[in-house]
C-alpha cells in the first residue's frame, strides 16, 4: 500500500508560532503626537451574533508617525474579543489598541489597519488617537460629535453601480456632511443622504457605511455596514448559487473500502457540486501521480462500479479515474477537481515555485493527460502552509502564493477551475498573516478555508477544546483559532466573501484519561481511534460516543473516560446558516468516508445551503 497523504493539519498544535497578548503589548513603541494623525472606525459585517470592526490610522501630516495607540469605550453589552494586527487590551469597557512591532510606522498619506471581532450592536465612544482627538486635532470644547447615520440601504443596483440611502445623523451644532466607505474606505464626501457609486466591477461583493462630520469637522462613529453585491459579470459558481464540495481519498480505497460507487449508494452524488480528488504529489518542481494503482489501474467488477460494468484486463483506463467518469456521466452537474499537495506532500511546493511557469505546465499536462482529461475541470492546491510550517517549515516568502496562483491561471485559463486548500489560522502574526492570500485570490476561484483541526491530541494532556470552533468562547485555548476569526481575517485581507468555503470535518478529535464532561479538562493522551490514536470518523462516534453538550458552535461528548468534539447534522445546520449570512461561497467537507452510509452530514450541508 503507498504511504497515506493525510490531511492531519495540526494548524493549532504549533503554539509557540503565536505572540501571547501580554507579549504583544510589549512590543509597542512609546506614543507620539497625533495632532496630524487620524483613526476612523467602521464596522465591516455584522452576522447577528457578532461583527467584524476595523480601525483605520490615516498620517495626515508631513512627518512619519513612528508608533499609534488607539483608545475607545463600548458601551454595555458591546465588546470587542480577538483582534489582528494590534495589541488589544481592555479595562472594563475602555479599550486600548497599540500597534505591533512591524506596523508602527505609518509614513505621511499613509493608512494602516487592524481588525478585531466583537459581539453586541453599540458603537464606539470617546476615541483618542495617542493621547488626542481621532479627528485629528483638539476637541471643541461644548460640542459633541456628531451620532452614527443609519445603516445604509441600497438601490438600483446595476453591474457598475449602487444608489445608497441613509437616515440623517444628529449633532448639537449641526451635522455639515457625510463620508461615504466603501470596504473601509472613503470614496466620497456628500452634504445629503444619498449618494451614487459608479465605476464598479460586475458581480462583485462591496460593503459600504457611513459616518458624519459636524460643523466643526469632528466625526462620528460609523454606521452599520450594507453588504452589496453588483449583478452581471458572469459571476455564478458551476453548480448552482452555493457549492457544496467534498474530497474523496485514493487511499480510501484500501482499509477503508470506501469507493466512488459509495457516493451513488449514499445519495451524495446528488447532493454535491464538487469533489477533489486527493491527492497527488509535488516533486522535483513538478505536479506527480500520487498513486497509480487506485489512480488508473485498479480493476472493479460489476458490483463495485459506478454504473454496474465491470472492468476489462485491457480497457485503457481503470481505478478511480474511470469510476469517476462513469460519476460525471451519472451526474453531469458535479465538476471534479485533481487535488494536489496535502499535510504529507507539501514539502515540494517551496521548490516547485521557484519556477511557476514550468511548476503549472507540469500540473497542466498532468491534468490534461488525454487518457482522463475529461474527467477533471481544474486543479486545487493544497500548499501546507505557504511561508509557515506544516510537516515541513516553508520560506518561500509571503509572495509565493500568488506567484503560484498567477502562474496556475496563466496556464489552465479561464474555462477550468484552479482552488487552494488554506490554513485557518486567525491569529495575529500566525499563518493566514504569513503569506499573500488576498492577493493571490484574484486568480483562485475560491479558497477552502480548513476550519478544523485546530486543537487535538496533539496537546496530550489538553485541555479538551473543541477542533472545529465557530466562534470564541469563554476558556478556548488559543485566541483566533476559530472559524469566525479566519474569515473575518480573509476579509479584512481582501478576499471576496464569496470566495471562501467554510470547512466541515467529517471525524471527531479526541483525549482519554478525562474526568471532566465540560471543554477544558485534562488529559492523560489521545483517545483510541480506528486508523490512528485521537481521531475517529462520525458515523462510528455518532453511535460509540453521542454527543452531550455544544460549545462555539460545535458538539462535544464525554463517554468513559474519553472526550470527543466532532460535528454533527444539527450544529453543521448551525454553521451553514452562519455561512450564509456571511455571504460565504458554500462549504466543503473532509471527507466523504466518514459520513455514514445514508450521507446525513452530506445532507447537512446541502439542506442547510438552500
Amino acid at each position: 500500500m503507498p504511504a497515506v497523504s493525510g490531511r492531519s493539519k495540526v494548524v493549532a498544535g504549533l503554539t509557540a508560532l503565536v505572540v501571547p497578548l501580554a507579549a504583544m503589548v510589549g512590543l509597542a513603541s512609546p506614543a507620539s503626537a497625533a495632532a496630524s494623525a487620524t483613526a476612523t472606525y467602521t464596522k465591516k459585517s455584522d452576522w447577528g451574533t457578532g461583527f467584524e470592526g476595523q480601525w483605520t490610522v490615516k498620517n495626515t501630516g508631513t512627518t512619519a508617525l513612528s508608533s499609534w495607540t488607539i483608545e475607545w469605550d463600548f458601551p454595555s453589552g458591546t465588546a470587542a474579543g480577538s483582534a489582528w494586527d494590534a495589541a488589544l487590551t481592555k479595562s472594563g469597557n475602555h479599550y486600548t489598541a497599540k500597534n505591533l512591532s512591524w506596523n508602527g510606522t505609518v509614513a505621511p498619506g499613509a493608512s494602516v489597519s487592524f481588525g478585531f471581532n466583537g459581539t453586541g450592536s453599540g458603537s464606539p465612544t470617546g476615541c483618542k488617537l495617542n493621547g488626542a482627538s481621532c479627528d485629528g486635532g483638539p476637541t471643541v470644547p461644548g460640542d459633541n460629535p456628531p451620532s452614527a447615520p443609519g445603516k445604509p440601504t441600497a438601490g438600483d443596483v446595476t453591474d457598475t453601480s449602487v444608489k445608497l440611502s441613509w437616515s440623517a445623523a444628529t449633532d448639537d451644532k449641526g451635522v455639515k456632511n457625510y463620508d461615504v466607505l466603501r470596504d473601509g474606505a472613503k470614496v466620497a464626501t456628500v452634504t445629503g443622504t444619498t449618494y451614487t457609486n459608479t465605476g464598479l466591477t460586475a458581480g462583485t461583493d462591496y460593503s459600504y457605511a457611513v459616518q458624519a462630520r459636524d460643523t466643526a469637522d469632528q466625526t462620528g462613529p460609523a454606521s452599520a455596514s450594507t453588504a452589496v453585491r453588483t449583478t452581471g459579470g458572469g459571476g455564478e459558481q458551476p453548480g448552482g448559487d452555493k457549492i457544496n464540495l467534498g474530497y474523496f481519498t485514493n487511499w480510501g480505497v484500501y482499509g477503508r473500502n470506501y469507493h466512488v460507487k459509495n457516493l451513488v449508494t449514499s445519495g451524495t452524488a446528488a447532493k454535491i457540486t464538487h469533489i477533489n480528488y486527493a491527492f497527488g504529489n509535488v516533486q522535483n518542481g513538478k505536479c506527480t501521480i500520487g498513486d497509480a494503482y487506485a489512480d488508473y489501474d485498479k480493476a472493479y467488477t460489476a458490483d463495485q462500479s459506478v454504473d454496474g460494468v465491470a472492468d476489462t484486463w485491457d480497457q485503457p483506463l481503470r481505478g478511480n479515474f474511470n469510476q469517476l467518469r462513469k460519476l460525471k456521466a451519472k451526474y453531469p452537474h458535479i465538476k471534479i477537481l485533481w487535488s494536489f499537495g496535502g499535510w504529507t506532500w507539501s514539502g515540494g511546493f517551496g521548490q516547485a515555485v521557484q519556477n511557476p511557469a514550468a511548476f503549472a505546465q507540469s500540473c497542466y499536462d498532468l491534468v490534461e493527460d488525454p487518457r482522463w482529461a475529461d474527467v477533471f475541470d481544474g486543479i486545487d492546491l493544497d500548499w501546507e502552509y505557504p511561508n509557515a510550517c506544516g510537516l515541513t517549515c516553508d520560506t518561500s516568502g509571503p509572495a509565493a502564493i500568488k506567484t503560484m496562483a498567477d502562474a496556475m491561471r496563466a496556464k489552465f485559463g479561464a474555462n477550468n477551475l484552479v482552488t487552494a486548500a488554506i490554513t485557518a489560522d486567525g491569529s495575529s502574526g500566525g499563518k493566514i498573516d504569513a503569506a499573500d492570500y488576498g492577493g493571490a485570490a484574484q486568480s483562485f476561484d475560491w479558497y477552502n478555508v480548513m476550519t478544523y483541526d485546530f486543537f487535538g491530541a496533539w496537546a496530550a494532556k489538553g485541555p479538551t477544546a473543541p477542533h472545529s470552533p465557530l466562534t470564541s468562547y469563554t476558556g478556548i485555548p488559543q485566541q483566533g483559532f476559530t472559524s469566525a476569526d479566519a474569515i473575518a481575517k480573509l476579509k479584512a485581507k481582501g478576499v471576496p466573501a464569496k470566495k471562501l468555503l467554510l470547512g466541515i470535518g467529517f471525524y471527531g478529535r479526541g483525549w482519554t484519561g478525562v474526568t471532566q464532561a465540560a471543554p477544558g479538562g485534562t488529559a492523560t493522551g489521545a483517545a483510541p481511534g480506528t486508523y490512528e490514536a485521537g481521531i475517529e470518523d462520525y458515523k462510528v462516534l455518532k453511535s460509540s460516543c453521542p454527543a452531550n453538550g455544544t460549545i462555539a458552535g460545535t458538539a462535544y461528548a464525554h463517554c468513559g473516560t474519553n472526550w470527543w468534539s466532532y460535528d454533527t447534522p444539527a450544529t453543521i445546520g448551525s454553521k451553514m446558516t452562519w455561512a450564509k449570512n456571511q455571504g460565504l461561497g458554500g462549504a466543503f467537507s473532509w471527507e466523504f468516508s466518514g459520513d455514514t452510509t445514508n450521507g446525513e452530514l452530506v445532507t447537512a450541508i446541502a439542506n442547510g445551503l438552500k
